[in-house]
């Protein structure tokens, strides 16, 4: 099968690579591009876990050809932080104990950043309501939806 050559831009790097007509974006993030911050948890699009940003949207990543991608510009977890210094939301993250196995972890920041991007002060339901497309099996949600709460508290305060 013929390979197909995209370019992208990719948390902000033009970004070219090869792939077949039937690869998922999240296959060649993790497998070609060695990306492996997004995660594999359902591969039918329910559980949210190998979310990313594509032209400034929130989707599962396995769900998207990489072969759509070709000039647009994707965001995935990789991208969040800058350097070491964590997004108030990763950093609330951990306060927090929003976290256990980290499977779901990332797909809940990336959607939670995009939240406090669209709505920087939601209320709780708007945020379960946002965050609804990620399953987590281990925390329950209540930290997960403090932690963002709390990191939109510091965003809107400038303590970022």
């Amino acid at each position: 099968m013929a390979k197909i050559r995209v370019e992208t831009t990719i948390n902000g790097e033009e970004t070219e690579f090869l792939c077949n007509g039937q690869e998922s974006l999240l296959e060649v993030l993790r497998d070609g591009l060695g990306m492996t911050g997004t995660k594999e948890g359902c591969t039918t699009g329910d559980c949210g876990a190998c979310s990313v940003v594509v032209d400034g949207r929130l989707v599962p990543s396995c769900l998207v050809l990489a072969a759509e991608t070709g000039g647009r510009t994707v965001d995935t977890i990789e991208g969040v932080a800058d350097g070491q210094t964590l997004t108030p939301v990763q950093q609330q993250f951990l306060e927090h104990g929003a976290l256990q196995c980290g499977i779901c972890t990332p797909g809940f920041i990336v959607a939670a950043e995009k939240l406090l991007e669209k709505n920087p002060n939601p209320t709780e339901a708007e945020a379960r309501y946002f965050l609804a497309g990620n399953l987590c099996r281990c925390t329950g949600y209540d930290k997960i939806i403090k932690a963002v709460l709390d990191a939109a508290a510091v965003m809107r305060e400038g303590r970022a």
